[in-house]
């Protein structure tokens, strides 16, 4: 075949479809684990096969997320280890969970994208012949469900990724390939908390309370839910992050830093440190009417720092409002007054990304121009560590980060691809 290699350099297409044998990533191995600036080293390492549902994506650019700051730091799970438990040889873990790129090599069974096929890549991955799917149970809930680039290997920090079929959704046309990388994660596990659990969704006119605005999951967020006709009130940790929740959308903002009850509840029986505790609380729930112009409650606290604000959600949702938690950023040990719950109906449920339907409609709001992927920061392929270094210790940019992996530049929406 013309043009044939064994490896291309980043950036160097090799004609459409052919698989070389090896390529370059960004790979943590257990004896790097530590800080994501030294975790992560470009290595040359052999291409996967793709098995009859799968597909081998060529990676354009790839997405930042929290989840594989845990995979270099090796905890609170070492991923390497826990997948050779499982079967796994491979002695390195490839991370990242999101991606846009051009789909290069199918399963023999895969009939929703061809070779050629610009997409952008979904993280959940689950078996599609598991007994409890068979059975109807929510993909997301399956005890097979695993989050690919993470707990599964062959994620985007990789000139290729695999997938399984599903995961590849249509990349929008306006975007550039960093832009396309850097929403799907956030993007869709945000869409299932707000329009997932029903009867507790947006709709039209009643508050949802977000915290940590200015983040990857609080800007997609703060855009659903006005996409959906909800009010958004952000919560964010600096006063220099206002204006662009402000600008996102938001019809106002609280700094969580005027306020200092945060943390996991006193004991009711210690009447002063509760007392205090419930000071806080309601200043904070002043704080809230004030910037929403109204005294209502949310109908929906969109959560996941955990320990440190669960119990002031809690106790802000209303009769009958929902505190919809993906993650637990502060901790995991978060206290409930359960008395807010039973005597007031409220519901506490947890949401975890998204199924195949969820993502597309979420795609589909950034393809009409609905939700914007708030790109902050773009870094080249071998500053993967820092990117995540920066997350680490919450130096970044408002917004979502993404990393050039074959693309060369910063604004490309397509590029040529060599025929033989």
């Amino acid at each position: 075949m013309a043009g044939e290699k064994a490896i291309y350099e980043l950036g160097e297409l090799p004609p459409l479809g052919y698989v070389p044998k090896q390529m370059y990533a960004s790979l943590i191995r257990p004896e790097r684990f530590g800080d994501p600036r030294d975790a992560f080293k470009v290595e040359a390492i052999d291409v996967p096969t793709p098995g009859p549902r799968q597909v081998l994506v060529y990676v354009m650019a790839a997405g930042t997320n929290f989840n594989n700051v845990w995979a270099a730091l090796g905890r609170p799970v070492n991923v390497i280890n826990a997948r050779q438990r499982q079967g796994a040889t491979e002695d390195f873990h490839v991370g990242g969970s999101d991606a846009s790129g051009i789909v290069w090599a199918t399963g023999s069974e895969v009939k929703n994208v061809k070779v050629g096929d610009r997409v952008v890549l979904s993280c959940a991955m689950w078996d599609e012949d598991a007994p409890d799917i068979k059975a109807g149970r929510d993909v997301i809930a399956s005890s097979t469900t695993k989050v690919w680039g993470y707990e599964e290997n062959w994620g985007s920090f990789a000139q290729f990724a695999l997938v399984d079929h599903y995961q590849c959704f249509p990349k929008p046309e306006r975007l550039s390939w960093e832009a396309a990388a850097a929403y799907m994660l956030v993007g869709a596990t945000a869409y299932r908390m707000l329009a997932g659990w029903a009867p507790n969704t947006v709709k039209p006119g009643e508050p949802v309370l977000i915290w940590g605005g200015a983040g990857g999951l609080g800007t997609m967020a703060i855009q659903i839910t006005n996409a959906m006709g909800g009010i958004p009130i952000a919560v964010v940790s600096e006063q220099n992050r206002v204006e662009y929740c402000l600008q996102l959308g938001a019809k106002g903002v609280i700094n969580r830093k005027e306020f200092n009850h945060w943390g996991r509840l006193p004991d009711i029986d210690d009447a002063d440190a509760f007392g205090e505790w419930m000071k806080g609380a309601r200043a904070f729930g002043s704080k809230f009417w004030e910037v929403l112009g109204a005294r209502r409650s949310p109908t929906i606290v969109f959560e996941h720092p955990g320990e440190a604000t669960i119990p002031t959600s809690i106790f802000m949702a209303e009769n009958g409002g929902m505190v919809v938690i993906c993650a637990g950023t502060s901790g995991y040990n978060a206290d409930v007054d359960l008395r807010y719950l039973w005597m007031r109906s409220k519901r506490f449920q947890g949401s975890h990304f998204a199924d195949v339907e969820q993502c597309a409609a979420l795609n589909q709001m950034v393809a009409e121009g609905k939700v914007d992927p708030c790109l902050s920061t773009v870094y080249p392929f071998d500053q993967v560590g820092e990117s995540h270094q920066a997350m680490y210790e919450n130096r970044h940019a408002p917004g979502n980060m993404a990393i050039l992996v074959n693309a060369m530049r910063t604004g490309q929406t397509d590029i040529d691809i060599p025929r033989n």
